[in-house]
Order: C-alpha cells, then sequence, then structure tokens
C-alpha cells in the first residue's frame, strides 16, 4: 500500500465533521518553547502544575512523539447559534459547555479517522490529541493554516471566527504540507482586551490568576479573600469572544448535535442552579466538560455569584 495522501486525507477529516484541516511538518517550535517558558516563569498558569510538568513535551513535539512527521491539526465549529441573551437565568454559562463534552467527540472522531489512514498503510503509527495532551493545539494550527492567534490567545479563523475545537493527530509519516498563517489580523482592535472585567488579557497573553474562566474551572476549592469577580459567570467565561469582531462577521451556525445546549443550559433560573444538589449534577452533566470544575466548584460559582 501506498503512502497517505494529504488531500484525500482532508476530504475524510471533513467527512467525518471538521470543518477546519491543515497539515503541518512535525519540527521544533523554539519561539513558541521560549514564549511559553516566559509565560510560566511568569506565574502565568497560576496552579495549573500540570502545564509545567510536561512543558519538554510541549515545547518539543518530539520529546513528546520521537518518531512524529506530520500534524495534521484539525478544527470543528461549536457555536450553536445561541447566545447568553437566550438563557433564562442571570447566572451566564461559557457555550463550548452547553452540550457534549468536546473531548469525547473530536477523539471519537479522531480515532476514526486515525483508523482510516491506517486501513490506506497498516504501517503508519499516529497519536491522537484533543486538548488534554502535552501539544500546543493553537501553534499547531496556525501552521497549518487554520488561522492566527489573536489577541486574547484564541486561534481565529476567517470562516468560523474562534468557535473552534481544536485537536492534532501526529503521524510518523511525510506528507504534503499547508503553508502556515502568517498574517495578524487583529489590527489595531483592542476589543477582547477592553471588554475583560478582570484585565486579565494583555496582548497575546493570558494570566490565569486574573482570568474568570480560570478562577471559575481550574481554581480549587475556596477563593482567597471571597471576593473575586466572577462577573455572573458559574462555568467559564465568553466575554473576549464574544466582543471579537471577526465572531459578530463570520459566526456560523454549528450543525453537529452533540454542541446543541442541553435544555437546562436554557430554561434553568436562578433558583433551580441555586437548588442544584451533588445528585443532579451528576445527571445533568454526565458526558460535559462541566465534570472539570466537579459539583464543589460550580456551587461554590453560584454562591459567588448569589452575593
Amino acid at each position: 500500500m501506498g503512502k497517505p495522501v494529504s488531500i484525500e486525507i482532508k476530504a475524510q477529516a471533513q467527512a467525518l465533521g471538521f470543518q477546519k484541516v491543515g497539515i503541518s511538518k512535525a519540527e521544533a517550535t523554539p519561539k513558541a518553547k521560549s514564549d511559553l517558558n516566559d509565560w510560566l516563569s511568569a506565574g502565568g498558569h497560576a496552579s495549573m502544575a500540570w502545564v509545567e510538568k510536561r512543558k519538554n513535551e510541549r515545547g518539543d513535539i518530539h520529546t513528546y512523539f520521537p518518531e512524529a512527521k506530520s500534524v495534521i491539526s484539525v478544527g470543528m465549529n461549536y457555536y450553536s447559534g445561541h447566545t447568553q441573551r437566550d438563557l433564562k437565568s442571570d447566572f451566564k454559562f461559557s457555550n463550548y459547555a452547553w452540550g457534549d463534552d468536546y473531548h469525547d467527540v473530536l477523539k471519537k472522531r479522531l480515532f476514526q479517522l486515525l483508523g482510516w489512514i491506517k486501513g490506506e498503510n497498516p504501517e503508519v503509527e499516529g497519536i491522537v490529541c484533543v486538548d488534554t495532551s502535552p501539544v500546543m493545539d493553537k501553534v499547531w494550527a496556525q501552521k497549518a493554516g487554520l488561522g492566527w492567534q489573536g489577541k486574547h490567545t484564541n486561534l481565529i479563523t476567517r470562516d468560523y471566527g474562534s468557535w473552534l475545537f481544536l485537536g492534532e493527530l501526529i503521524l510518523n509519516v511525510e506528507l504534503e504540507y499547508d503553508p502556515p498563517f502568517d498574517e495578524d489580523l487583529c489590527g489595531s482592535c483592542t476589543a477582547c482586551i477592553d471588554a475583560c472585567p478582570t484585565d486579565a488579557i494583555q496582548s497575546y497573553k493570558i494570566e490565569s490568576e486574573k482570568c474568570i474562566s480560570y478562577r471559575s474551572i481550574e481554581h480549587r476549592g475556596p477563593f482567597s479573600d471571597g471576593n473575586e469577580e466572577l462577573d455572573g459567570w458559574i462555568y467559564g467565561c465568553d466575554i473576549c469572544q464574544d466582543v471579537c469582531p471577526w465572531n459578530h462577521k463570520f459566526s456560523q451556525k454549528s450543525d453537529e448535535k452533540a454542541f446543541q445546549p442541553r435544555p437546562e443550559i436554557i430554561n434553568w433560573t436562578d433558583e433551580d442552579w441555586q437548588q442544584l444538589d451533588e445528585d443532579e449534577f451528576r445527571k445533568l452533566f454526565k458526558g460535559s466538560a462541566v465534570k472539570r470544575t466537579k459539583f464543589s466548584g460550580l456551587n461554590r460559582n453560584i454562591s459567588q455569584n448569589s452575593k
């Protein structure tokens, strides 16, 4: 059997539901590695020790997968067409978590893509990566030509804005590579920086400890002074994406059923959220990314925003 062909791989990826797909050479990324180390040294990761623990793999893809030769980067649109204004509650909830856990959705499709490739050539070996792997998703997406990292640090594309889940399939074979996305189309816009209520965003850099998404998801235990600003958010935060002009112009409604909001997300009132108990939390968020914050974290956030 012959070597898998890039154009056929892209067609298969799109058939599996990925709206964006590009391929880059697996090579050293010295600038990205240096930027990561600087951010870690400045404490930008706050309590997320897992980022620093595997920084060498993040900074050098061959430390993670020595045989890597190609990186297939994919993006899946998750914009449901709803906004925070559609929620019956005043509590706000990041729309990436309104439906099913994206890790499961993307991993399943990427494993299907890997299976198809191995069917073409059984000697191909690959690793599927979605978010939790020690791989810099946005760096590889930009190298594969999908888009650019905006000032809010999210990847922005010309055709879907920043409402994309990212993943990679790293292979041990050479393919035809796409040119990187070298433009920065944020220009002089500072909408995301200006809109952030906690001043967490500097140009192209996030200070996690100030970020509402970090505070409401990754931060464990009570808040240090009991007065952390969450601006009404009980899980995650979409402010920097909501104000982005690229999202205003180019958002497209996803036809992926898994990302449509669960009815409770839309219909629950403040009182419903305030009465949530642990059993109901488990039932409501089975198969959801919200499990990340645990019941204790979500309940803490609800209480914080009820003051």
